[in-house]
């Protein structure tokens, strides 16, 4: 292997997935040269990792990108993506690609019909299935987040003296509110807890976060959107474990080998997306969800309200379940 671009556009833990492909690529093939397409919303997540040695951004001009593509004559390109706008790309560049299988028939079953033909294995597996053909093997050791010393967080200055010595961060927010427990579940939640926890989320959950801390004094410090991803990460990995909703914050828990506590609403673990900690610590992942319900999953990202109005997936989530595996 020489030069290889590998493409994947968005989300946060979508890319945080195929950091394992980057790294196993590098240090089996350390002669290679290694490539990333994303999309510029995304760079805190890939612009650190030291196993890329140049990324290339585009925004809303894809024909601009390719253009800059066309000179590096690369050998070949892995599409992690698979969408029209990747294949404009390998369309455009020519060279030999090989391509992730989305299985989005198979998912479409599962909404529609509750018929379950997704392989019982990971997403990041599969990503590894794409590049088996040029003899990449998985090693076993995980997902990889890399933190600048610039962003790293000092709780010592930054936390009230109470969450010194320990504390557990809860990943409150998620692009789609079907994936979000009501706030007044999370405030119960951090209730029974009984220890130190930090509230992390974007700005459109700082609402949210400030009721929970209200109803909690001194026991819940809320930082949603008062960091940057990085920022949040920091903290994420200085916890003692980890309570998530299903999104890109989760996976980054996992890159730093967390115990996480996994939530689950309108979207489920058999879509292969649940924390990847690597051959031998995923028992350190939970998983809660309400079992059995019809309804249940209802689409493969989320919704912004519940299609039937109950929202059940969430409001009969076991608190005390939560609770005791954070305790």
């Amino acid at each position: 292997m020489s030069k290889i671009l590998i493409i994947r556009f968005s989300s946060i833990g979508d890319i945080v997935l195929t950091t394992p492909v980057l790294r196993c690529i590098k240090k089996q093939f350390p002669d290679s040269e290694l490539h990333y397409l994303t999309k510029e919303a995304y760079s805190q997540v890939i612009d650190n990792n030291p196993y890329i040695d140049n990324i290339f951004y585009y925004d809303k001009n894809i024909a601009d990108v390719i253009n800059r593509l066309r000179l590096e004559q690369y050998d070949y390109i892995i599409d992690l993506h698979h969408n029209l706008r990747t294949f404009l790309v390998k369309l455009s560049l020519r060279k030999k690609s090989f391509s992730f299988r989305k299985l989005n028939f198979q998912k479409w079953l599962l909404v529609n019909f509750r018929v379950n033909q997704l392989p019982p294995i990971h997403i990041v597996d599969r990503y590894f299935e794409t590049v088996a053909r040029l003899g990449v093997a998985n090693d076993g050791a995980g997902l990889d987040f890399f933190i600048p010393q610039a962003d790293e967080v000092d709780i010592a200055s930054y936390l009230p003296p109470a969450f010194h010595h320990g504390y557990v961060a809860f990943v409150i927010g998620a692009k789609h509110n079907t994936k979000c427990l009501p706030g007044s579940k999370i405030s119960s939640i951090c209730n029974k807890i009984g220890k130190p926890v930090v509230l992390l989320g974007g700005k459109e959950d700082a609402e949210i976060g400030q009721d929970v801390a209200g109803n909690n004094p001194g026991m819940v410090f809320n930082a949603c959107g008062k960091l940057s991803l990085r920022q949040s990460a920091s903290l994420i990995r200085q916890s003692e474990k980890v309570i998530s909703h299903d999104t890109g914050l989760m996976h980054i828990a996992a890159a730093f080998h967390k115990q996480i506590v996994s939530v689950w609403g309108s979207t489920v673990p058999e879509f292969g997306m649940y924390p990847y900690l690597g051959n031998d610590e995923q028992n350190k992942m939970s998983v809660v969800e309400v079992k059995g319900l019809s309804c249940r999953p209802c689409s493969k990202i989320g919704f912004e309200k519940c299609p039937k109005k109950h929202f059940k997936c969430m409001k009969l989530i076991d608190e005390d379940r939560i609770s005791e595996l954070v305790s």
